[in-house]
This record gives C-alpha cells, structure tokens and sequence, in this order.
C-alpha cells in the first residue's frame, strides 16, 4: 500500500480518534450489559438504547422500543413518576430513585426501584440519563411504599397473597380497615372462614385469578368487633422487581355505611312509592264513589294510613249541626261531637265554617290556640303529645260541606308538602261527596218519574194471574225505556204489551211514556193487536220521533184462553206448560214502531192452556255480553217451565227470571210480564 507523505498527519488522526472512541464505547455497553433492566435516555425521555432485560421488562421487543417516550411505554398511572425522575436526573449530577410499576412480559406487572443519574454522551457530549433496575431482594419491602400510599390517600385497605405460603399480609392503607386484620398475616382458610357462605364463590375468583387485574367484586367478611361487614374488593398480580416472586395485591373497601345508606334510602325510596301508591288508591276511590256511603267509606278506612296518623273522622254538615263518623283508631267519644253546632268556638265548627284547615301538633298548642274552646271532651285527658290535623272538605269555591279529622297518637309535625297534599285531596273529597248528593238527587228524582210510569196491574182477573217485573239499566240513571202495561179492553179481554223504546235516559223514559200512553188510548177504540200497533206506527212516524221502539201486544180472552198477538220487531214470547216443557213462539209483525210509514202489522191467534203462563220479556233479560237471544230465550223458557210445572204463581215466576237476568249481569234495561190461566 502506497502512502503518500501528506496523508500521514491525517491518518493519525483517525487511528487516534478510533482508540479513544472504541474503549467509551465499550463503557456504554456495559451498562446496558446487566441483568436488569436498563436504558439509555434523551433529557425528553425518548429511549436511545435499552437491554433486552429492559425490552421483557416493558413488554416489547428492543426495536419496538427504540425512539418511544419511556414514559409512554409504562401504564398511565406512571407517567407522572417517570417524567419527574427523568427531569430530576437530567437537571441535577445526584441519583434520583423511584419505584415504577412495568407491565411485564405477561399477565403479572413488575414492580421496581429504578435509578436514574446524569451522563454524557462521548461523542457528542450530548447530556443523557441512564436509567436501570436496582436489586430489591434484601428489602422488596421498599417496593410496597408507593402501592401503601396510594392505598391511604384513596381511603382503601391494601393486603397482600403469597400464593406459595397460602396466607394474606396486611399491608395498611386506611386506618378504619385495619381492624379487618387484627394480626398482620392471616392463612386463607381463615380469611374463607370469615367470608360469607354465599360469597366463597366470589373470593375463589379474587384469589388465584390469572388475570392482571380482577373486576371488583363484593364480599361480606365477617370481623370480631363489628359483626358483617361489607368489602368491595380488587386483586392484581405483580411481580416484587425483576425476577422477583409473584404476588397477589388486593385493594379493599368497606361499604358498609355506604350500603346502609342505599338500603336506608330503598325504604324511603319503598316507603315514598307505597305513599304515592296510597295517594293514588286514595283519589282513585273518592272520585269513584257512587254514593254517600262510599264516600265515607273510602275515607274512614284510607285517610289514616294514607298520612301515617292513628285515627280519622268525619264530619258532614246536615243543616246546622254535624254528623260525625269514626274509624275504629279514633280515641274520641263521638256523642259528645255530634252535639257541636257550627256556631261553636271550637277547631272543628270553625275549620268547616271558614275553610281554613287546623294543624295542632299537640296539647300544649290546642290549649295556646284554643283556650276558651273544647274541640271534644275529654282532650286535656289525653296525652300530651296527641296531635290533630283537620281539614275541610270544600269544592273550589263552595262552602264547606264538612271536615275530616286525622289523629295522631304523638306529637305531629305537618310539612307544607303534607299539608298541601292533605288539603288537595280534602278537596277530592269535597267534590265527590258533591257529584255523589247531585246524583243521589237526580236518582230519586229518576225514580220518583220512573214509579209513576209504571202502569198499575188490573187486580183479581177471572181465570187468569198476572205480574210484571222491572229494573232499569245500570248505565246512567235508574230510569230507562223498557215498559209493560196491562188492561181490562171495553169487550172485557185482557190486553197485556211488553215494548222497548231506544235509549236509557230521561229522554228514552219520556218517550217511552209517550207510546204507552198513545197504545192505551188507541187500544179503547180498536179492538185488535195489529191494528194498534198500525195506528202508534202512523202517530210516531207523523210525529218525526227521534227515536223507534219495539213492541208486543196481546188480546187474551179469559173465558176460553183465546190469544191474539201481533208484534213490531220485539222479542219471541214464551209459552210454558205445567208438564214442564216450553216453546219458543216468534209472533208475526212488521217494523219497529216510528220508522217505516204505511208498515202493515199481521196477527196470529192461538190458545193459552190451562195452568199454563205466557213470558214477555224485553231483550235485556234474554241477551247479554256473554248471552245470544236463542240461548237466553232457551234458558228464560226452561225456568219459566219449571216454575209452572212447580205450582209457582206468576209473581214468583216473575222474580225468579228477573234475578237470573241479573246473575248474569246483563247491562240493558230488563222488564218481565206474565200472564197464567189458571
């Protein structure tokens, strides 16, 4: 090789540089060469060099790691640890120390007390931080120092398992925990002893789990000075540094007070409902009231549960004195009340007087707000904190019609909320108990209209037995526009008419009085069936009537039983014989009454024989909800048979159909005539 003279200075140079460069380089690979793990950092913490000891450590391979933060390699949990150690390091020539947590090549995080020191890079003399993992194995109780903090400041219980011992170490953490493990190790098997019997399950997956970390799960653990107690618990697998022997942290928290709080809160929470539901209940019932009775009714056995008071009252105003009724948890003598006129100067006749209730929490301020008054006899006679809430039962903007009394067997506190609540349904009450008087009225008023419809049955007929039966729809007022009717006709035959006018109100009984009246006045002129039906037809169609009806009339002589009967789109009679038997006879006719003008009604003549009974029934007592008219024809005929075939008179017959067309709980309104030759 052939070297030139003024190449010789610069060759020189570069083998003088190479023998100072090769043994630094040499140091560096030192440091990376130990067991532990180790790297080399940039002051921003990315990693320039690292160990495979390091890698395994981070749980990556060495060129995945290379130009990643450190930092960000490490759980999330750490960064704030790694970044002050790196900066503590880098801006300072002392040794900074902490303990990292590192995820670990498998399932178990590996804890260790990793250095870090400043140092220079040879080349560039560029300023680095060299970082590694020191032996912990005369002291891994340094280890735990962090994992011990961190426990204390979130208020948790901190203990440790050493599967190979098969025994728990508590470690401290919060205080109040500490007496969950009066000993500092207890064996497992004392631990599953202390564990509730239905829990054991849950503790098996706590223990040896092979996971990293555990879901929380809860336990109930019982503990000597305290009874049950209720832990939520979490475990985690870590390794004590770099090689170190597996264990199993657990993080604890007693929830004990924390679940007495919830169940506390459940039963108000339960409590609240059920009151709402009571509330509820309550309103519901009122405004469902059909009746004065009801009324009371509802409010006598609900009024006291509903506001958690010992007893309750009523008291209704007729004229100027009180009515008053009590439930049985009421300790008052009402005689003495119902003597109280409402001019007295007392609680009850002033909140009914003014509409302004009385809420009196107990003795002492009944007689502070009250001194010349007594409310009853007898309260200063008993206990001092007896307490009382009255309020009264006002439609909005009427005077009262009463009051009701709520009692209290101690003092009694009313909230707003309760007393607002109190007051509104006072003034439910007050309104049912108004729509219950106005309907009351108007139902004596129905029946008042609807008795002097019914027609009066011609009494001792020769040869013959009659009787009729009616009851009104259950739908509106007791009133409706079924009718029947009897009479003796000039020639001396009887004439009997079952009909049905459309509707079940006032307007369906005035109409219906209307037909009845106009078929007995055409009745006195003509002499048979077909022809009245034909003539009502002519008047309701001229009338324009806004409604129809259906009808059946029959002409019985009484002599010889001769019948002649036509109908207008009414119900089949019944024909029922004393040997039992019956038939089911569909009398000829035309349309219902005030439909069809010039509608012609034939008739049909047949004989009634002796002992046995004519049925005219209205479609009510033969169709309802779960009925077809031929099979309530069928059963009506059945009964009226057997009681004819029983010796039963007619008026006995009579009932016994009317109540099983009741029984059966049909809607409409029901009438029953019947005639019998005896």
């Amino acid at each position: 090789m052939h070297i030139r003279y003024e190449d010789i200075p610069n060759i020189i140079e570069e083998a003088v540089l190479v023998y100072v460069r090769e043994p630094q380089m040499d140091a560096w690979d030192e440091l990376l060469r130990r067991p532990t793990p180790s790297a080399l950092l940039t002051l921003g913490g990315a990693i320039l060099r690292l160990n495979a000891a390091m890698a395994r450590a981070l749980g990556r391979s060495v060129e995945q790691c290379v130009g990643r933060g450190f930092g960000d390699l490490l759980p999330a949990s750490e960064l704030a640890a790694v970044e002050s150690l790196v900066a503590h390091a880098a801006r300072t020539n002392t040794v900074a120390m902490r303990v990292l947590e590192f995820p670990g090549p498998g399932a178990a995080s590996v804890v260790c007390l990793v250095e870090a020191r400043h140092v220079n890079d040879p080349i560039g003399g560029e300023p680095l931080v060299w970082v590694h993992s020191l032996d912990a194995g005369n002291d891994r109780g340094g280890l735990l120092i962090p994992f011990r903090l961190a426990a204390r400041a979130a208020n948790l219980g901190l203990c440790m398992y050493s599967p190979r011992e098969r025994e728990l170490e508590w470690l401290g953490g919060a205080p109040p925990l500490a007496a969950l493990f009066p000993k500092a190790f207890i064996s497992l098997s004392e631990v599953v002893r202390r564990v509730h019997p239905d829990d054991r399950g849950a503790l098996r997956r706590l223990v040896p789990s092979m996971v990293a970390r555990s879901p929380w799960i809860r336990l109930r653990f019982f503990t000597e000075y305290d009874g049950w107690r209720l832990l939520v618990c979490q475990t985690r697998r870590v390794l004590l540094g770099y090689g170190g022997p597996e264990r199993v942290f657990g993080v604890i928290r007693d929830d004990s007070k924390r679940e007495a709080r919830r169940r506390r809160a459940l039963v108000a929470l339960s409590a609240e409902r059920q009151r709402a539901d009571e509330i509820a209940a309550f309103s519901s019932a009122v405004m469902t009231a059909v009746t004065e009775q009801e009324v009371r009714q509802v409010v006598l056995t609900r009024l006291a549960a509903t506001f958690g008071g010992s007893g309750a009252a009523l008291a209704l105003v007729t004229k100027d004195r009180l009515c008053i009724c009590t439930d049985a948890g009421i300790p008052l003598p009402v005689a003495a009340v119902q003597s109280l006129r409402l001019d007295a100067r007392s609680p009850l006749p002033y909140v009914i007087r003014t509409g302004e209730p009385q809420f009196i929490r107990n003795q002492a301020d009944y007689i502070r707000r009250w001194p010349h008054g007594a409310m009853v006899p007898y309260f200063d006679q008993l206990d001092t904190g007896y307490a009382i809430s009255i309020t009264p039962l006002s439609p909005a903007g009427e005077q009262p019609l009463g009051a009701w009394l709520v009692t209290y067997d101690s003092e009694h506190r009313s909230s707003p909320d309760e007393r607002a609540l109190m007051c509104t349904l006072a003034d439910l009450a007050g309104q049912a108990l108004k729509r219950v008087r106005l309907q009351e009225a108007r139902v004596e008023l129905a029946a008042a209209l609807q008795q002097t419809m019914l027609p009066t049955l011609p009494e001792h007929l020769p040869g013959l037995e009659v009787a009729a039966r009616y009851r009104p729809s259950r739908d509106g007022l007791d009133i409706g526009g079924d009718w029947y009717d009897a009479f003796v006709m000039p020639d001396g035959a009887i004439a009997l008419e079952i009909g049905d006018m459309q509707g079940h109100d006032v307007d369906a009984a005035a109409a219906m009085g209307q037909v009845r009246a106009s078929m007995r006045a055409i009745a006195a002129h003509e002499p048979d069936p077909a022809t009245v039906l034909t003539r009502t037809n002519e008047l309701l169609v001229t009338m324009d009537a806004a409604r129809f009806a259906s009808c059946t009339m029959l002409h019985i002589d009484p002599g010889d039983g001769r019948v002649t009967g036509a109908s207008a789109g009414h119900v089949p009679l019944l024909y029922a014989r004393d040997d039992g038997s019956h038939s089911i006879r569909e009398l000829p006719g035309g349309p219902v009454l005030g439909v069809l003008p010039d509608a012609d009604y034939p008739e049909e003549t047949f004989t009634l024989d002796k002992n046995a009974a004519l049925v005219m029934v209205t479609d009510g007592v033969v169709e309802g909800p779960t009925l077809t008219l031929d099979a309530g024809l069928e059963r009506a005929g059945t009964l009226a048979a057997q009681a004819v075939h029983d010796g039963l008179n007619a008026e006995e017959t009579a009932d016994l159909i009317l109540d099983d067309a009741v029984a059966e709980n049909h809607l409409d309104d029901v009438a029953v005539l019947i005639i019998r030759r005896t």
